[in-house]
């Protein structure tokens, strides 16, 4: 078993990240953000490539044709990259299991929340699904992630300094009364809105936000695949959420504690949640609220400076740093000697994840 905490990560990473250019340290304490008159997030009325394969040696090829920046992958329909991303934040409470649409994503974004609970984001650009959710609300680390993307995202609302926080960073918002949303009757609330992408993007049109992708997460290419062996992936989140990731026949089956993950569609089809590739960001957590009162604190996540990185895919682990100098920047990846590096093609889960906590492998 491979443990691996902050302080010995610290400890090993000193160097490498002085080799990387871009800023240092992380510092971050409670961060608060001057509140703004009521802000609401208004309805609105109105509507041939080959696959990606690994070769014999260590090095992933770069499938030929149109790709996903966003996984890498093979794309059928080339003006579909010309679209924006739609963002959907997907509530993970054990009453919101089994999600949906998830498998459809082209990539998902796990969020700490509070008491240990995670959120995902789950972004759709080639892609669409006619059924996401359950929907849940916004937080502070959101909009510091998805101007990098320019992707609208679809949400059940949120504190007014949060909303009003998106704002300042120019994330479109779309709110429960806007075509693309619906609640269903088969869960209670606050477990049961959806969302269909489709009817999100014609939303998205009619308010005239732009139809056009900013850029990718991270940079996707050639990976040389790592030496270590990393089968069994184990997040701690902390107040006892335990996430924990298998390798099976090229994926990564996901198990909330141990028990399976599973994925439920419109038809109720059942299945587990499995990826391509998993990649772990750590960086400080923090106490983000709004300044003189007049709402509830809540964690966040720093999502610029630098830190630690692992990547996960094809059973293998690499260990370097992250750099991220602007919210409207997607981070960049070095390996453990400040080389920059690609991730390799696949569906990636992309975890930003307290360095605080520990991550186990074997």
């Amino acid at each position: 078993m491979r443990r691996t905490s902050p302080a010995s990560f610290l400890a090993a990473a000193a160097l490498a990240l002085a080799a990387c250019s871009g800023s240092g340290g992380i510092e971050a304490t409670t961060t608060t953000v001057p509140m703004a008159t009521t802000t609401t997030v208004p309805p609105i009325t109105t509507s041939t490539s080959t696959t990606s394969t690994s070769s014999s040696t260590t090095t992933t090829t770069i499938p030929v044709g149109p790709t996903s920046p966003l996984n890498g992958l093979p794309v059928a329909e080339e003006e579909l990259l010309e679209r924006r991303v739609i963002a959907v934040k997907v509530d993970n409470h054990p009453q919101a299991r089994p999600q949906s649409g998830l498998p459809e994503a082209d990539a998902v974004l796990e969020i700490l929340v509070e008491g240990g609970f995670t959120r995902f984001i789950a972004f759709f650009h080639h892609s669409d699904s006619s059924y996401v959710g359950p929907v849940r609300s916004l937080r502070p680390t959101d909009s510091a992630v998805l101007p990098a993307l320019g992707a609208p995202i679809a949400i059940s609302g949120g504190q007014n300094w949060i909303v009003a926080l998106a704002l300042s960073r120019d994330v479109n918002l779309i709110g429960e009364g806007a075509v693309g949303l619906f609640r269903m009757s088969h869960r209670v609330a606050p477990h049961n809105l959806y969302a269909d992408t489709g009817d999100l993007r014609a939303t998205a049109d009619a308010r005239g936000y732009e139809d056009a992708l900013h850029g990718s997460l991270y940079p996707v290419g050639v990976w040389e695949e790592p030496a270590e062996t990393a089968e069994t992936i184990t997040l701690d989140w902390g107040y006892g959420h335990i996430v924990n990731w298998t390798y099976q026949e090229g994926r990564y089956l996901r198990f909330e504690g141990t028990r399976a993950h599973e994925w439920i569609d419109g038809a109720g089809e059942r299945g587990q949640l499995a990826f391509d590739v998993l990649a772990v960001i750590e960086s400080h957590q923090y106490t983000a609220g709004p300044a003189g009162g007049g709402g509830s604190s809540v964690p966040a996540l720093e999502t610029l400076g630098s830190g630690r990185l692992l990547v996960f895919a094809g059973g293998k682990v690499m260990e370097g740093t992250w750099e991220r100098d602007a919210i409207d920047d997607g981070y960049r990846f070095f390996d453990a000697g400040g080389t920059p590096v690609e991730l390799p093609p696949g569906i990636p889960w992309i975890s930003l994840f307290p360095q605080e906590r520990s991550v186990d492998w074997s």
